[in-house]
């Protein structure tokens, strides 16, 4: 069994189709495929349909990717196995993706304000449904207006940046109770890329386990095996499920590709989130 809880297509930060995403998990024999865009689920009937041309044995997954607020810091949670069609998810992803459009808006009049740039109409080229701060750097690339996406982020989409707007998502206990009410689990997406110290990260923990959170991302790409293990000791000690995926974006960054994550940890293995009672084989 190979598993991949967390990866991205066009429809939000990634660079490809659910056509491609559902063809280089069959390459690499990925047995269960969730495509966790952000605020959006989109990939699910195309992956479907695209599966379903296929003769290989690939489970796919209904996967989002939410992001949230816990005082003052973005943390993102991975809904898994809701049910697609449930009313309290549709209007929640909604309201995150009409904040992402209202968000990028903003840094379209503020990029105006500073030239003849028009972002809006770059943006509105995309088939993405989650607009987000990284689509704004490949543009302000393409501009030669920055270097890179880290000079982007850096100078101008960060806090402090020439084009920063805040971002306002919906609280951590909102999307966890979204997901769980829609029969799904709920997931602590790469809990060691927050910039939380130790006592901050186990609060956070702590608060997402209370308010229903199951799970927890503890191997994911480039991971380093420190981190990884510290992970796993910190989901068992909450006794929470441990997760895997590869967080897969585009195949030009070779890092990672469709079900690479390193292996969990032994001790995880005893609580891996194929063992929960609502994973479907």
């Amino acid at each position: 069994m190979k598993i991949d809880l967390h990866c991205h297509s066009h429809y939000s930060d990634g660079k490809h189709s659910p056509g491609f995403l559902v063809q280089l998990a069959i390459e690499n024999r990925v047995s269960h495929l969730a495509i966790t865009d952000h605020d959006c689920i989109a990939a699910l009937t195309e992956a479907e349909i695209e599966v379903e041309k296929s003769t290989a044995a690939l489970k796919l997954i209904s996967g989002v990717e939410i992001s949230c607020d816990w005082e003052g810091s973005e943390i993102h949670v991975l809904g898994l196995w809701f049910d697609p069609k449930d009313r309290h998810m549709g209007e929640l992803l909604c309201r995150q993706q009409h904040k992402r459009r209202r968000r990028v808006l903003k840094m379209h009049e503020l990029l105006q304000s500073q030239g003849d740039y028009d972002l809006m109409a770059y943006l509105n080229t995309l088939p993405c449904h989650a607009l987000s701060r990284s689509h704004v750097a490949d543009y302000l690339v393409d501009q030669g207006i920055c270097k890179n996406r880290q000079k982007a982020f850096k100078t101008h989409l960060g806090k402090g940046g020439r084009l920063y707007v805040e971002a306002h998502w919906c609280s951590l206990e909102q999307a966890i109770t979204t997901i769980n009410n829609g029969g799904g689990i709920a997931v602590l997406a790469h809990p060691g890329r927050y910039p939380l110290g130790k006592h901050r990260l186990q609060s956070l923990v702590d608060e997402f386990a209370s308010y229903g959170g199951e799970a927890m991302e503890v191997s994911y790409g480039n991971i380093d095996p420190k981190t990884k293990r510290r992970l796993a000791d910190l989901a068992v000690s909450k006794s929470l499920y441990a997760s895997i995926g590869s967080d897969f974006h585009d195949a030009a960054a070779h890092w990672t590709t469709i079900g690479k994550a390193p292996p969990l940890e032994i001790g995880a293995h005893k609580n891996a989130i194929w063992a929960h009672p609502g994973w479907q084989s």
